[in-house]
């Protein structure tokens, strides 16, 4: 009896145990049914419609680029892009055939899109009016068309290397476009129907439509009328000198805005993949080469600053210098004899320049090297900055290579980071980084971009009297076929051997000229590198001249006086007539009436500017510049609103 009074008593204990089991699994149970349809309710009914929902995205409006005096150089117009929902497609063969028709693509191509088990295919972007009129026209069942855009480029490609350009997607891939990309995107919108469970559209369902935001827009520092004077004449040397590349880059040194950059040879913007990769690049941020004796100026400089030199300072040239058993020779095998300080950059005396940088030693001239910002980023707003290159001081770097930075060998520079040094030594040792946007504009507000801060490199003495010296170099010296009259420019010239395979070539040059003007208060700063010439490949003979023309149309069109001259003019004075809003033709015509001469800048028949100014009065004879453009009829008009496919 006992034993089995104990068996019930623990057969009631289990049983008891399993129902308070079941229990509480009920009531957990219970509880998180309450939580998800009382609290979490909300949540999953959008989850629930999430899964219904159909998403196409649309592309915000892409904003645009333009000059200094906004000029628009890149900006983006409506367009549209044709898409289906392969579920709704009732016969894809017949769709296919009429798309292909439509379009003028394979219908094969077609035919294997409308097949796809997805929610969406794109079938063609950037289509025309004409094409989306025709898809609306055939009414075929899961076949639609979006808003989107396209980039146009009213006055063609202008500074195409610095705009760069974008991909079917809206995308920035090069230049600026690439760089700003997230700032000209915009904020993208959506067209949202609800569906059912084979993809087809719910004829009452859910529909909405929200636009794209467009995005910001960039005003350069570039100048159109500057850059295309400047790509005339980079062209121009590139062929006359049988170069293999050429580059003209122009700043204001005040400011560091960037007012050209020319690139010869150049490519189509609109067809740019018809062109070589390396017509693409922007040589002047991207590429980097040994400067030659542009690069005295720095050296010179830094020399004047320590108190290595002075303009008193003397030396006498045998035609070599020897440096760590190693003859550094001068360009002139005999030598220049007893030469001054000024008359060493003169004379482009290349061991003076070598001693020089002796005589500051590796750990002063390193530094003084680094101020300039050599050896590293400028920061400039542009992708693929190269650094350069510049040995730090090191027992493993021979005396004679610091001797070869002296004159601009054993060292790499970009373009800009040269002309950044001159542009201290112009602008009182203030050293101003490089940039090639002003400002960038939203809806907001506009504000300048994030470039870095300038900064004292050199005292303003030494400043003044580095300029003074280039400026010898032009009056008096290798670089006097760049002066301009009434304009005095300083400036040095430059011929630096290639590098090829760990030696320096003997017939491979890069030829150069780098300079500001007027002297006194410069209003401008550039660099001419021609790679590569064939025949006279010297700096003074074929660089120099293309700074004189360019430095005069430049400083003419910037309306900067000219330096009254010593002699005595008995030239007539003429009046120039008024030619704005002529055709090209009859401009010249009424121009050489007036027995002026003419040059046409740019590519147009319409004329939309002059210089000098209607009115003025100059001698018979002057040049005046006539600046052409297509008519405002044939510009296409930026748009910041795009339709609602639904009409609504």
């Amino acid at each position: 009896m006992r034993t089995g009074s104990v068996s019930t008593a623990v057969v009631q204990r289990r049983v008891l145990l399993l129902l308070a089991v079941f229990i509480a699994a009920a009531g957990l149970l219970t509880a998180r049914l309450a939580y998800l349809q009382l609290w979490q309710n909300e949540f999953y009914q959008a989850k629930a419609l999430e899964q219904r929902l159909q998403r196409i995205p649309i592309e915000g409006m892409r904003g645009g680029i333009y000059d200094r005096n906004g000029v628009p150089l890149a900006i983006s117009v409506p367009a549209h892009t044709a898409y289906a929902i392969p579920a709704e497609v009732v016969d894809k063969d017949a769709a296919a055939e009429a798309l292909s028709t439509i379009f003028n693509l394979d219908k094969e191509f077609i035919r294997e899109r409308l097949g796809k088990r997805s929610a969406v295919e794109w079938l063609k972007k950037k289509i025309t009016d004409q094409e989306a009129r025709a898809i609306l026209a055939a009414g075929l069942p899961g076949i639609g068309v979006i808003p989107s855009s396209t980039r146009v480029y009213p006055y063609g490609s202008v500074a195409p290397q610095v705009l760069g350009f974008v991909g079917i997607d809206n995308q920035g891939l090069e230049g600026l476009e690439l760089y700003y990309d997230d700032f000209l995107r915009g904020t993208p919108g959506q067209t949202i129907f609800e569906r059912d469970a084979q993809g087809r559209a719910l004829e009452d369902g859910v529909r909405g439509y929200l636009p794209g935001q467009r995005g910001g827009d960039l005003v350069l520092t570039i100048d159109i009328f500057i850059q295309r004077i400047a790509e005339e004449e980079v062209r121009r040397a590139t062929l006359e000198t049988g170069s293999r590349l050429g580059l003209i880059l122009i700043t204001d040194p005040k400011t560091g805005e960037i007012l050209a950059n020319a690139i010869y040879p150049t490519f189509d913007i609109e067809n740019f993949s018809d062109y070589p990769a390396a017509n693409r690049k922007n040589i002047a941020v991207t590429d980097t080469y040994e400067p030659g004796s542009t690069f005295k100026a720095v050296t010179a400089a830094l020399a004047l600053e320590e108190g290595v030199a002075t303009l008193q300072s003397g030396f006498f040239d045998p035609g070599y210098i020897r440096v760590s058993g190693w003859n550094v020779r001068c360009w002139n095998r005999g030598g220049h004899g007893s030469q001054s300080f000024v008359e060493t950059m003169q004379n482009s005396c290349n061991p003076y320049y070598a001693k020089l940088a002796i005589d500051l030693g590796p750990e002063r001239y390193y530094s003084g090297l680094v101020r300039f910002n050599l050896g590293q980023k400028t920061g400039i707003d542009f992708p693929g900055e190269m650094d350069g290159v510049l040995r730090a001081p090191s027992p493993n770097v021979p005396l004679v290579t610091w001797a070869n930075m002296g004159f601009g060998q054993g060292l790499t520079v970009t373009p800009v980071q040269l002309l950044a040094c001159f542009g201290a030594i112009a602008n009182q040792g203030i050293y101003t980084p490089l940039h090639y946007v002003k400002e960038l504009v939203t809806a907001e507000g506009s504000f300048p971009p994030d470039i870095p801060e300038a900064r004292q490199v050199i005292s303003a003495a030494t400043a003044e009297t580095t300029a003074y010296v280039l400026r010898m170099a032009i009056e008096r010296g290798s670089g006097k076929r760049a002066e301009v009259p009434g304009y005095d420019v300083a400036g040095k010239t430059g011929t630096a051997q290639l590098a090829e395979h760990g030696r320096y070539s003997h017939s491979k040059m890069v030829t150069s000229f780098a300079g500001f003007a007027p002297k006194d208060d410069p209003q401008m700063a550039a660099l001419l590198i021609l790679w590569e010439p064939q025949g006279a490949f010297y700096g003074g003979i074929i660089a120099a001249p293309v700074f004189a023309r360019l430095a005069e149309k430049v400083l003419t069109y910037m309306g900067v006086e000219r330096k009254p001259t010593a002699r005595v003019s008995t030239a007539r004075l003429v009046t120039v007539p008024d030619v704005e809003g002529m055709d090209v033709e009859d401009a010249a015509l009424a121009l050489q009436r007036q027995d002026l001469r003419v040059e046409v800048v740019g590519p147009g028949k319409r004329i939309i500017g002059q210089v000098p100014a209607p009115e003025a009065q100059v001698e018979a004879g002057s040049l005046v510049y006539i600046y052409t453009d297509i008519d405002e009829g044939d510009l296409l008009e930026t748009t910041t609103e795009q339709p609602n496919p639904y009409g609504a």
